[in-house]
């Protein structure tokens, strides 16, 4: 069964109000109002949730991936909302007003490029390539450009380098991350949003967000074995717990 309950144990920080729940996470007040709790559910969806199921224990190593790669991006000096793990399924973050896009960093083909312009997949590209998506299921997160973004005021100019800048230092900094984990990056999905006039990188990173390929075999290690019914999901995110924490 799915656990969407607190945990009892918070790291001493006490549970506010549901502010908001998504189709992974669950976010909940703090006494603090700079601060949430970031929650991570064991649903699984895919295809704008045209297709649920559960993934046991996703939600444990989400929370867990997630806050390791945060922290050893925190070094890198990219600055996250991520604060602290606060227990298997809970981490602390700072409280964000959510930029209503998406970014996608793609170093091999896969999944919407090849959908998009009719290719195989798993062609490595020459430069990785940087994508905006507007944030809208109900869209199904269609592609955009800069133009877009500018005329619908969704961010401004500043912010738009900044964000890019940002996702491609981030792809830079996992791709030798993983490869020393012998893990190909095949491509991840970011977001970000202003806390105090900053942009921090937001949300997850993690076998929900990111195309994961073992090195050699090109096993697939991330949600990917969700979508297409492949088996083996939960081996797979358990697998990449443990080069993660390796």
């Amino acid at each position: 069964m799915t656990q969407t309950k607190p945990s009892p144990s918070s790291g001493s920080v006490a549970h506010g109000d549901k502010l908001y729940e998504g189709k992974a996470k669950i976010l909940y007040a703090t006494a603090n109002p700079d601060e949430l709790i970031q929650y991570f559910k064991d649903d699984a969806t895919a295809f704008n949730a045209e297709k649920k199921g559960t993934i046991v224990d996703k939600g444990i190593v989400n929370n867990k991936i997630a806050s390791a790669l945060f922290t050893m991006l925190e070094k890198e000096g990219v600055v996250t909302h991520f604060v602290r793990q606060l227990s298997d399924r809970e981490m602390l973050v700072k409280k964000l007003e959510i930029v209503p896009l998406e970014v996608t960093m793609r170093n091999i083909t896969a999944g919407g490029m090849c959908r998009m312009l009719g290719i195989e997949e798993g062609i490595v590209l020459k430069t990785p390539v940087f994508e905006w998506h507007y944030k809208s299921d109900a869209l199904g997160d269609p592609l955009i450009n800069d133009d877009h973004i500018l005329a619908m005021k969704f961010a401004t100019a500043a912010e738009l380098d900044q964000i890019r800048k940002e996702s491609e230092k981030i792809n830079t900094i996992l791709l030798a991350y993983f490869k020393k984990r012998k893990i190909d990056l095949v491509d991840f999905k970011l977001e970000f949003g202003r806390h105090k006039g900053k942009i921090l990188l937001g949300d997850e990173i993690s076998p929900d967000t990111c195309r994961f390929w073992e090195e050699g075999t090109k096993r697939k290690l991330d949600k990917d074995r969700f979508r297409r019914d492949m088996g083996d999901v939960e081996s797979a995110y358990q697998e990449m717990l443990r080069r993660v924490l390796a």
